[in-house]
């Protein structure tokens, strides 16, 4: 890809809540960049909602685990952007990515994702967490299972399968 040309469409995945994960992959399967918002009102994360689409550049899907009036404001500008939107709970990504022991409890789920997430910033060359707060290591694996269900990625990558 020449300098010039713009860059491809990504995914953006999105842990749901007034603090919210935030994770961006490219057509690859690679996380680019991840992070923790606090939006700190309904009324505030309505109105960074359009900023945080816009500065995560060229969107091919937006992928959203939660429900609610939180998901709906996310939902509502998508749609007038005409991006995708996949929508999955916990409980379903989950399924996918880590073992039965480690759903048992939403702690111990949490630690696993916190630990796999890891293991795919490392993959993708991404920059290293000092700290990684769980609702953007949560971004991260959701974002993770966006991109298999989409196909830009086939399987797990060996180097985060455990």
């Amino acid at each position: 890809m020449s300098p010039d040309a713009p860059p491809e469409p990504g995914l953006l995945s999105v842990d749901l809540g007034l603090r919210s994960g935030l994770a961006l992959f490219g057509a690859d399967g690679r996380l680019r960049w991840y992070r923790s918002q606090n939006f700190g009102s309904q009324s505030r994360l309505k109105r960074a909602v359009p900023a945080v689409l816009h500065s995560a550049g060229p969107l091919a899907w937006l992928v959203l685990e939660g429900g609610g009036p939180i998901a709906e404001v996310w939902e509502r500008e998508a749609m007038r952007r005409a991006l995708p939107v996949l929508r999955v709970s916990a409980q379903d990504w989950r399924a996918r990515l880590l073992y039965a022991r480690e759903q048992r409890s939403g702690g111990l789920a949490k630690d696993a994702a916190g630990v796999l997430a890891r293991r795919v910033i490392e993959w993708s060359g991404a920059p290293r967490p000092t700290s990684l707060r769980h609702d953007a290591a949560e971004a991260v694996l959701l974002g993770l299972w966006g991109a298999l269900e989409v196909g830009w990625l086939e399987q797990v990558p060996p180097e985060v399968r455990r």
